[in-house]
Protein backbone atom coordinates (compact mmCIF):
# COMPACT_ATOMS: atom_id res chain seq x y z
CA UNK A 1 0.00 0.00 0.00
CA UNK A 2 1.17 3.36 -0.54
CA UNK A 3 0.10 6.96 0.66
CA UNK A 4 -0.90 9.55 -1.00
CA UNK A 5 -1.31 13.37 0.33
CA UNK A 6 -5.15 14.57 0.20
CA UNK A 7 -3.88 17.88 -1.65
CA UNK A 8 -1.55 16.58 -3.93
CA UNK A 9 -2.28 13.27 -6.37
CA UNK A 10 0.98 13.02 -7.48
CA UNK A 11 2.78 13.11 -4.10
CA UNK A 12 2.66 9.36 -3.43
CA UNK A 13 4.87 8.08 -0.69
CA UNK A 14 5.86 4.90 1.22
CA UNK A 15 4.68 3.45 4.46
CA UNK A 16 7.85 4.45 6.12
CA UNK A 17 8.46 7.68 4.38
CA UNK A 18 4.41 8.57 5.54
CA UNK A 19 4.91 7.95 9.21
CA UNK A 20 8.88 9.23 9.74
CA UNK A 21 7.51 12.51 7.64
CA UNK A 22 4.37 12.61 8.21
CA UNK A 23 2.97 16.36 7.16
CA UNK A 24 3.03 16.43 3.44
CA UNK A 25 4.69 19.91 1.70
CA UNK A 26 1.73 20.65 0.05
CA UNK A 27 -0.08 21.16 3.00
CA UNK A 28 -2.36 17.67 3.41
CA UNK A 29 -2.77 14.80 4.78
CA UNK A 30 -1.64 11.65 3.97
CA UNK A 31 -4.32 8.96 3.22
CA UNK A 32 -4.20 5.56 1.87
CA UNK A 33 -3.73 5.31 -2.09
CA UNK A 34 -4.63 2.13 -3.02
CA UNK A 35 -7.02 0.21 -1.70
CA UNK A 36 -6.37 -3.68 -0.43
CA UNK A 37 -8.87 -6.48 -0.81
CA UNK A 38 -8.06 -8.29 2.69
CA UNK A 39 -11.42 -10.15 2.77
CA UNK A 40 -9.80 -13.46 3.03
CA UNK A 41 -7.74 -11.76 5.83
CA UNK A 42 -10.29 -10.72 7.61
CA UNK A 43 -12.87 -13.42 7.05
CA UNK A 44 -10.28 -16.40 7.77
CA UNK A 45 -9.90 -14.66 11.77
CA UNK A 46 -11.87 -15.72 14.11
CA UNK A 47 -12.95 -15.23 18.33
CA UNK A 48 -9.78 -17.07 19.27
CA UNK A 49 -7.54 -14.63 16.75
CA UNK A 50 -5.77 -12.40 19.22
CA UNK A 51 -5.29 -9.05 18.68
CA UNK A 52 -1.54 -8.86 18.22
CA UNK A 53 -1.68 -11.61 15.82
CA UNK A 54 -4.42 -9.97 13.58
CA UNK A 55 -3.25 -6.92 13.40
CA UNK A 56 0.01 -8.47 11.97
CA UNK A 57 -1.90 -10.34 9.67
CA UNK A 58 -3.26 -7.03 8.57
CA UNK A 59 -0.02 -5.21 8.33
CA UNK A 60 1.51 -7.67 6.30
CA UNK A 61 -1.42 -7.53 4.04
CA UNK A 62 -1.11 -3.81 3.77
CA UNK A 63 2.45 -3.32 3.10
CA UNK A 64 3.99 -6.24 2.25
CA UNK A 65 5.48 -4.74 -0.86
CA UNK A 66 7.53 -2.49 1.64
CA UNK A 67 8.03 -4.96 4.10
CA UNK A 68 8.62 -8.71 4.69
CA UNK A 69 5.75 -10.51 6.64
CA UNK A 70 8.83 -11.02 9.75
CA UNK A 71 9.04 -7.20 10.29
CA UNK A 72 4.71 -6.71 10.01
CA UNK A 73 4.54 -9.24 12.21
CA UNK A 74 7.30 -7.57 14.92
CA UNK A 75 5.88 -4.54 14.86
CA UNK A 76 2.22 -5.88 15.65
CA UNK A 77 3.75 -8.41 18.63
CA UNK A 78 5.93 -5.91 19.92
CA UNK A 79 2.90 -3.40 19.83
CA UNK A 80 0.06 -5.01 21.74
CA UNK A 81 0.68 -7.17 25.07
CA UNK A 82 -3.03 -5.34 25.13
CA UNK A 83 -6.13 -5.93 23.43
CA UNK A 84 -9.89 -4.56 23.51
CA UNK A 85 -12.62 -6.24 24.82
CA UNK A 86 -16.58 -7.19 23.04
CA UNK A 87 -19.42 -7.67 25.63
CA UNK A 88 -22.81 -8.82 24.46
CA UNK A 89 -25.31 -6.37 26.08
CA UNK A 90 -28.59 -7.69 24.23
CA UNK A 91 -29.21 -9.47 21.58
CA UNK A 92 -28.03 -7.27 18.67
CA UNK A 93 -26.04 -4.72 20.93
CA UNK A 94 -22.61 -4.83 22.03
CA UNK A 95 -20.18 -2.61 23.53
CA UNK A 96 -16.35 -2.41 22.28
CA UNK A 97 -14.13 -1.73 24.85
CA UNK A 98 -10.76 0.01 23.86
CA UNK A 99 -9.55 1.40 27.28
CA UNK A 100 -7.78 -1.87 28.41
CA UNK A 101 -4.63 -0.64 27.62
CA UNK A 102 -1.62 1.03 29.53
CA UNK A 103 -3.64 4.28 30.86
CA UNK A 104 -6.87 3.37 30.21
CA UNK A 105 -7.52 5.19 26.79
CA UNK A 106 -8.18 4.16 23.09
CA UNK A 107 -5.14 6.60 22.52
CA UNK A 108 -3.11 3.80 23.66
CA UNK A 109 -3.36 1.13 20.37
CA UNK A 110 -2.43 4.03 18.44
CA UNK A 111 0.49 5.25 19.84
CA UNK A 112 1.59 1.79 20.71
CA UNK A 113 1.65 0.74 17.16
CA UNK A 114 3.41 4.01 15.99
CA UNK A 115 5.97 3.75 18.20
CA UNK A 116 6.61 0.05 17.36
CA UNK A 117 6.70 1.12 13.57
CA UNK A 118 9.22 3.47 13.79
CA UNK A 119 11.04 1.38 16.30
CA UNK A 120 11.11 -1.56 13.85
CA UNK A 121 11.91 0.58 10.80
CA UNK A 122 14.59 2.17 12.20
CA UNK A 123 16.28 -0.34 13.44
CA UNK A 124 16.62 -2.19 10.24
CA UNK A 125 17.63 1.32 8.32
CA UNK A 126 19.79 2.46 11.51
CA UNK A 127 18.17 5.86 11.36
CA UNK A 128 16.42 8.11 14.45
CA UNK A 129 13.06 9.66 14.74
CA UNK A 130 11.97 12.63 17.39
CA UNK A 131 8.73 12.80 18.46
CA UNK A 132 7.47 16.63 18.80
CA UNK A 133 3.60 17.09 20.32
CA UNK A 134 1.58 19.11 22.61
CA UNK A 135 -0.68 17.27 25.43
CA UNK A 136 -2.41 18.46 28.35
CA UNK A 137 -1.33 15.12 29.71
CA UNK A 138 -3.14 11.86 28.05
CA UNK A 139 -0.77 11.63 25.10
CA UNK A 140 1.66 11.72 27.27
CA UNK A 141 1.04 9.15 29.77
CA UNK A 142 0.47 7.07 26.26
CA UNK A 143 3.85 8.52 24.64
CA UNK A 144 5.64 7.43 27.96
CA UNK A 145 4.54 3.79 28.14
CA UNK A 146 4.59 2.97 24.29
CA UNK A 147 8.41 4.14 24.21
CA UNK A 148 9.44 2.02 27.30
CA UNK A 149 12.36 -0.01 25.86
CA UNK A 150 12.98 2.05 22.43
CA UNK A 151 16.35 3.00 21.58
CA UNK A 152 15.64 4.95 18.23
CA UNK A 153 12.44 6.79 19.13
CA UNK A 154 12.48 9.87 21.74
CA UNK A 155 9.55 12.02 22.41
CA UNK A 156 9.38 16.02 23.53
CA UNK A 157 6.32 16.88 24.64
CA UNK A 158 5.39 20.75 25.48
CA UNK A 159 2.74 20.76 28.19
CA UNK A 160 1.18 23.66 30.24
CA UNK A 161 2.24 24.38 33.49
CA UNK A 162 1.33 21.68 35.69
CA UNK A 163 -0.54 19.47 33.00
CA UNK A 164 2.31 16.53 32.18
CA UNK A 165 0.85 13.01 34.20
CA UNK A 166 1.14 9.58 33.84
CA UNK A 167 4.99 9.64 33.83
CA UNK A 168 7.16 7.77 35.60
CA UNK A 169 10.84 9.07 36.53
CA UNK A 170 12.47 5.96 34.63
CA UNK A 171 10.81 7.55 31.25
CA UNK A 172 12.48 10.69 31.37
CA UNK A 173 15.64 11.34 29.11
CA UNK A 174 17.93 12.65 31.29
CA UNK A 175 17.26 9.44 33.50
CA UNK A 176 17.71 7.10 30.33
CA UNK A 177 14.21 7.37 29.17
CA UNK A 178 12.84 8.87 26.07
CA UNK A 179 10.66 11.27 26.57
CA UNK A 180 11.56 14.94 27.20
CA UNK A 181 9.22 17.33 28.90
CA UNK A 182 8.89 20.48 28.37
CA UNK A 183 6.91 22.95 30.49
CA UNK A 184 5.78 26.42 29.12
CA UNK A 185 4.05 29.16 30.70
CA UNK A 186 0.87 29.31 28.97
CA UNK A 187 -1.85 27.65 27.19
CA UNK A 188 -2.66 24.57 25.58
CA UNK A 189 -2.70 26.81 22.24
CA UNK A 190 0.78 27.95 22.93
CA UNK A 191 2.02 24.77 23.11
CA UNK A 192 -0.19 23.88 19.97
CA UNK A 193 1.65 27.23 18.48
CA UNK A 194 5.43 26.58 19.27
CA UNK A 195 4.62 22.79 17.87
CA UNK A 196 3.71 24.59 14.21
CA UNK A 197 6.00 26.76 14.21
CA UNK A 198 8.39 23.90 14.00
CA UNK A 199 6.86 21.78 11.62
CA UNK A 200 6.30 25.13 9.12
CA UNK A 201 9.95 25.12 8.58
CA UNK A 202 10.81 21.87 6.44
CA UNK A 203 14.53 22.34 7.08
CA UNK A 204 14.36 21.52 10.67
CA UNK A 205 11.70 19.04 9.97
CA UNK A 206 14.55 17.05 8.40
CA UNK A 207 17.37 18.33 10.26
CA UNK A 208 15.90 16.62 13.86
CA UNK A 209 14.28 13.65 12.34
CA UNK A 210 10.72 15.32 13.62
CA UNK A 211 7.37 13.59 13.07
CA UNK A 212 4.56 13.51 15.11
CA UNK A 213 2.39 11.16 17.48
CA UNK A 214 -1.13 12.67 17.39
CA UNK A 215 -3.54 11.17 14.24
CA UNK A 216 -2.23 14.16 11.62
CA UNK A 217 0.26 10.40 11.50
CA UNK A 218 -1.45 8.12 9.64
CA UNK A 219 0.88 5.59 11.41
CA UNK A 220 -1.44 6.97 14.37
CA UNK A 221 -4.60 6.51 12.56
CA UNK A 222 -4.12 3.29 10.54
CA UNK A 223 -4.15 0.87 13.39
CA UNK A 224 -7.64 1.98 14.89
CA UNK A 225 -8.99 0.56 11.64
CA UNK A 226 -8.05 -2.93 13.45
CA UNK A 227 -10.57 -2.18 15.73
CA UNK A 228 -13.23 -2.65 13.64
CA UNK A 229 -12.04 -6.25 12.51
CA UNK A 230 -11.59 -7.40 16.00
CA UNK A 231 -14.88 -6.21 17.08
CA UNK A 232 -16.53 -8.33 13.55
CA UNK A 233 -14.17 -11.53 14.61
CA UNK A 234 -15.87 -11.70 17.64
CA UNK A 235 -19.68 -11.11 17.08
CA UNK A 236 -19.88 -12.49 13.34
CA UNK A 237 -21.09 -16.18 14.25
CA UNK A 238 -24.03 -13.89 16.50
CA UNK A 239 -25.15 -11.61 13.95
CA UNK A 240 -27.29 -12.38 10.65
CA UNK A 241 -27.66 -8.98 9.80
CA UNK A 242 -25.57 -5.68 8.95
CA UNK A 243 -23.31 -4.04 11.51
CA UNK A 244 -23.48 -0.70 12.42
CA UNK A 245 -20.97 1.48 15.05
CA UNK A 246 -22.15 4.24 16.96
CA UNK A 247 -19.48 6.56 18.37
CA UNK A 248 -18.58 9.90 19.52
CA UNK A 249 -16.84 11.83 17.39
CA UNK A 250 -13.66 13.50 18.61
CA UNK A 251 -11.42 14.48 15.77
CA UNK A 252 -13.00 11.99 13.77
CA UNK A 253 -10.38 9.23 13.69
CA UNK A 254 -12.01 6.25 14.72
CA UNK A 255 -14.94 7.55 11.73
CA UNK A 256 -11.90 7.23 9.44
CA UNK A 257 -10.46 4.55 10.55
CA UNK A 258 -13.17 2.51 10.40
CA UNK A 259 -14.33 3.49 6.54
CA UNK A 260 -10.22 2.53 5.93
CA UNK A 261 -11.58 -0.74 7.60
CA UNK A 262 -14.80 -0.98 5.12
CA UNK A 263 -12.66 0.09 2.29
CA UNK A 264 -10.44 -2.87 3.16
CA UNK A 265 -13.27 -4.82 2.50
CA UNK A 266 -14.21 -5.27 5.95
CA UNK A 267 -18.35 -6.22 5.96
CA UNK A 268 -19.52 -2.94 7.80
CA UNK A 269 -23.01 -1.13 7.05
CA UNK A 270 -22.64 2.26 8.68
CA UNK A 271 -20.91 4.68 11.59
CA UNK A 272 -23.75 6.65 13.77
CA UNK A 273 -22.67 9.68 15.89
CA UNK A 274 -23.53 12.65 17.43
CA UNK A 275 -23.66 15.44 15.04
CA UNK A 276 -21.10 18.45 15.21
CA UNK A 277 -20.41 22.20 14.12
CA UNK A 278 -18.43 20.45 10.99
CA UNK A 279 -20.35 17.11 10.51
CA UNK A 280 -24.25 17.57 10.57
CA UNK A 281 -27.28 17.14 8.84
CA UNK A 282 -28.99 19.93 6.35
CA UNK A 283 -32.56 20.19 6.11
CA UNK A 284 -33.38 17.55 4.23
CA UNK A 285 -31.74 14.94 6.03
CA UNK A 286 -28.57 15.34 3.57
CA UNK A 287 -25.08 14.53 5.63
CA UNK A 288 -23.18 18.04 5.59
CA UNK A 289 -19.21 18.78 5.59
CA UNK A 290 -19.10 21.78 6.64
CA UNK A 291 -14.98 22.17 5.30
CA UNK A 292 -16.48 21.40 1.96
CA UNK A 293 -17.19 24.66 1.26
CA UNK A 294 -13.92 25.70 1.34
CA UNK A 295 -11.81 24.34 -1.86
CA UNK A 296 -8.40 22.94 -0.92
CA UNK A 297 -6.47 24.81 -2.84
CA UNK A 298 -8.26 27.95 -0.58
CA UNK A 299 -7.34 26.39 2.44
CA UNK A 300 -4.75 26.95 5.32
CA UNK A 301 -2.49 23.89 5.97
CA UNK A 302 -3.67 21.10 7.68
CA UNK A 303 -3.03 21.18 11.34
CA UNK A 304 0.22 19.63 12.58
CA UNK A 305 -0.74 20.33 16.28
CA UNK A 306 -4.59 19.89 16.54
CA UNK A 307 -5.28 17.51 13.68
CA UNK A 308 -8.95 17.53 12.43
CA UNK A 309 -9.04 14.73 10.51
CA UNK A 310 -12.33 15.62 7.86
CA UNK A 311 -10.08 16.38 5.04
CA UNK A 312 -9.44 12.67 5.10
CA UNK A 313 -13.13 11.95 5.37
CA UNK A 314 -13.55 14.40 1.90
CA UNK A 315 -10.98 11.93 0.71
CA UNK A 316 -12.71 8.82 0.71
CA UNK A 317 -15.61 9.73 -0.75
CA UNK A 318 -14.85 12.83 -3.77
CA UNK A 319 -15.46 10.35 -6.31
CA UNK A 320 -18.53 10.34 -5.27
CA UNK A 321 -19.95 12.63 -2.05
CA UNK A 322 -23.66 11.25 -2.19
CA UNK A 323 -21.84 7.81 -0.97
CA UNK A 324 -20.86 9.46 2.50
CA UNK A 325 -24.89 9.43 3.35
CA UNK A 326 -25.24 5.73 2.69
CA UNK A 327 -22.14 5.21 5.58
CA UNK A 328 -22.24 8.38 7.71
CA UNK A 329 -25.27 8.73 10.08
CA UNK A 330 -25.26 11.63 12.02
CA UNK A 331 -27.71 12.10 14.64
CA UNK A 332 -28.65 15.39 16.94
CA UNK A 333 -28.36 14.45 20.50
CA UNK A 334 -29.21 16.51 23.27
CA UNK A 335 -27.68 16.62 27.15
CA UNK A 336 -30.95 15.07 27.75
CA UNK A 337 -30.66 12.64 25.25
CA UNK A 338 -27.22 11.48 26.44
CA UNK A 339 -27.97 11.69 30.25
CA UNK A 340 -30.99 9.11 30.29
CA UNK A 341 -28.39 7.08 27.33
CA UNK A 342 -26.33 6.49 30.36
CA UNK A 343 -28.92 5.97 32.92
CA UNK A 344 -30.24 3.33 30.38
CA UNK A 345 -26.97 1.50 29.57
CA UNK A 346 -26.57 1.55 33.43
CA UNK A 347 -30.18 0.20 34.50
CA UNK A 348 -30.88 -2.61 31.24
CA UNK A 349 -27.00 -3.28 31.26
CA UNK A 350 -25.13 -2.74 34.32
CA UNK A 351 -22.80 -0.54 32.15
CA UNK A 352 -21.15 2.59 33.58
CA UNK A 353 -21.07 4.70 30.04
CA UNK A 354 -18.96 7.86 29.97
CA UNK A 355 -19.94 11.08 28.48
CA UNK A 356 -19.05 10.29 25.01
CA UNK A 357 -20.27 6.38 25.29
CA UNK A 358 -23.25 7.63 26.53
CA UNK A 359 -23.47 9.93 23.47
CA UNK A 360 -23.25 7.63 21.21
CA UNK A 361 -25.51 5.39 22.70
CA UNK A 362 -28.33 8.08 22.40
CA UNK A 363 -27.38 8.57 19.01
CA UNK A 364 -28.27 4.66 17.57
CA UNK A 365 -31.19 5.11 19.47
CA UNK A 366 -31.91 8.47 17.40
CA UNK A 367 -31.25 6.93 14.37
CA UNK A 368 -33.13 3.73 14.49
CA UNK A 369 -34.41 4.89 10.98
CA UNK A 370 -31.24 2.98 9.45
CA UNK A 371 -30.23 0.54 12.13
CA UNK A 372 -33.82 -0.56 13.83
CA UNK A 373 -34.00 -4.18 11.96
CA UNK A 374 -33.83 -7.09 14.33
CA UNK A 375 -31.41 -8.84 12.37
CA UNK A 376 -28.86 -5.45 12.63
CA UNK A 377 -26.13 -5.19 15.26
CA UNK A 378 -25.11 -1.94 16.94
CA UNK A 379 -21.87 -1.76 18.23
CA UNK A 380 -20.95 0.73 20.74
CA UNK A 381 -17.32 2.17 21.00
CA UNK A 382 -16.51 3.09 24.54
CA UNK A 383 -13.05 4.95 23.97
CA UNK A 384 -12.11 5.80 27.53
CA UNK A 385 -12.24 3.87 31.28
CA UNK A 386 -15.51 5.54 32.56
CA UNK A 387 -14.11 6.20 36.02
CA UNK A 388 -11.80 9.15 34.09
CA UNK A 389 -15.69 10.67 33.63
CA UNK A 390 -16.74 10.45 37.66
CA UNK A 391 -18.39 13.59 37.46
CA UNK A 392 -20.58 13.10 34.81
CA UNK A 393 -21.72 9.85 36.42
CA UNK A 394 -21.87 10.62 39.64
CA UNK A 395 -24.25 13.42 38.45
CA UNK A 396 -26.61 10.93 36.54
CA UNK A 397 -26.27 7.60 38.42
CA UNK A 398 -25.22 9.02 41.94
CA UNK A 399 -21.73 6.61 41.74
CA UNK A 400 -18.83 6.17 39.88
CA UNK A 401 -16.51 3.03 39.60
CA UNK A 402 -13.75 3.00 41.56
CA UNK A 403 -9.88 3.93 39.70
CA UNK A 404 -8.36 0.79 38.59
CA UNK A 405 -4.05 0.78 38.84
CA UNK A 406 -3.89 1.15 35.23
CA UNK A 407 -6.58 4.74 35.32
CA UNK A 408 -4.73 5.20 39.33
CA UNK A 409 -1.59 5.54 37.37
CA UNK A 410 -2.08 7.26 34.22
CA UNK A 411 -3.72 10.33 36.10
CA UNK A 412 -0.89 10.73 38.66
CA UNK A 413 0.91 14.45 38.11
CA UNK A 414 4.56 14.82 37.63
CA UNK A 415 6.76 17.52 39.06
CA UNK A 416 9.18 17.96 36.44
CA UNK A 417 12.58 19.81 38.09
CA UNK A 418 13.05 22.50 35.81
CA UNK A 419 11.77 25.86 34.84
CA UNK A 420 8.91 26.80 32.74
CA UNK A 421 9.57 27.97 29.70
CA UNK A 422 8.36 31.49 27.68
CA UNK A 423 5.92 30.33 24.72
CA UNK A 424 8.18 32.36 22.62
CA UNK A 425 11.12 30.81 23.63
CA UNK A 426 11.71 28.42 20.57
CA UNK A 427 15.30 28.24 20.86
CA UNK A 428 15.12 26.41 23.93
CA UNK A 429 12.91 23.62 22.38
CA UNK A 430 15.81 23.46 19.53
CA UNK A 431 18.89 23.29 22.43
CA UNK A 432 16.71 20.32 23.88
CA UNK A 433 16.13 18.85 19.66
CA UNK A 434 20.11 19.28 19.23
CA UNK A 435 21.21 17.30 22.52
CA UNK A 436 18.47 14.69 21.67
CA UNK A 437 20.58 14.26 18.32
CA UNK A 438 24.24 14.00 19.83
CA UNK A 439 23.42 11.58 22.54
CA UNK A 440 25.23 8.24 21.88
CA UNK A 441 22.41 6.34 23.04
CA UNK A 442 20.17 7.38 20.49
Amino acid sequence: MKFVSTRDNKNIVTFKEAILNCMPSDGGLYVPCDGEDLRNWILYADENTSFANLAGTLTSGLINREFSPLICEAIATRAFTFEPKVKKLDENLFLLELYHGPTGTFKDFGTSYLASALETILQYTEEKSILLDATTGELGACMAAALRGKTRVKSVLLYPKGKIRGIEESDLVWNGGNIYPIEVDGTEADCHNMVRKFFQDRELVKKYHLTLGNTANIGRLLPQAFFYTFAFTRIKNQVSGGIYYTMSTGNYGNLISGLYGWQLALPVNGFIMPTTNNLKLDARGNVQVLDSFVPLEKRTPADPADPSNLERLEHIFKENSLMLGSFVYPADVTAKDTEDACKELFVKYGVYADEETSAAYAAAKIRKDISDDEDNAIVIIAREAPELDEMFLRHNLGESPAKSETVTRSMKSVKIDRPAISPDDTSHITSVLNSLNLRRMF
